[in-house]
């Protein structure tokens, strides 16, 4: 296992649409591994395989000590609800949080490493979770989806904030 270092904006892994896993190698295993101990950390709520430079479909979570992770995850359920709107923020995107709208309850469908069925679901924080995780799989980052005006300003901030780095 290592400690990955996080992709952030500008590199164009974050914008690639990730591959799905065909076969379960030493290569995967070792990026479960990587993806779970890059997540373990404070303040680390999900971790998507792109985030660390690799293009296969694959996230981990940390969410109140429930760690765990999740291959070729595929959303199959989303409630037409939106979440109160919340502050979201990605460790690609370091330093900025913008309020974000996504479904209130998703639930996602994908494999483990032994081919067994994993399933997650839930509303408010994995709700969030499930959906800003597959948006990066997708090449998306949470900047996407904000609305017209705030995009404008956190595309404005992400700027100021490169340029000061």
């Amino acid at each position: 296992m290592a400690m990955r270092e996080i992709r952030t904006t500008g590199d164009p892994v974050l914008r690639t649409v990730c591959d799905p896993i065909t076969t379960i190698d030493e290569s995967v295993r070792t990026l479960v591994d990587d993806l779970l101990e890059t997540v373990d950390y404070e303040g680390r709520a999900g971790l998507a395989a792109n985030q660390i430079g690799v293009s296969l479909r694959a996230f981990s979570w940390n969410i109140d000590g429930d760690i765990g992770y999740i291959l070729n995850p595929e959303i199959v359920e989303r409630s037409s609800d939106l979440q109160e709107l919340g502050d979201e923020g990605c460790l690609s995107v370091p330093g900025l949080w913008y309020p974000c709208e996504r479904p209130a309850y998703t639930k996602a469908v994908g494999t483990d490493l032994d081919g067994n069925e994993v399933v997650i679901e839930g509303e408010e924080i994995w709700a969030r979770l499930i959906n800003h995780e597959c948006d990066h799989l997708d090449g998306k980052l949470y900047l996407d989806r904000l609305a017209r005006d705030v995009r404008k300003r956190a595309m404005r901030e992400l700027r100021e904030s490169l340029e000061n780095a």
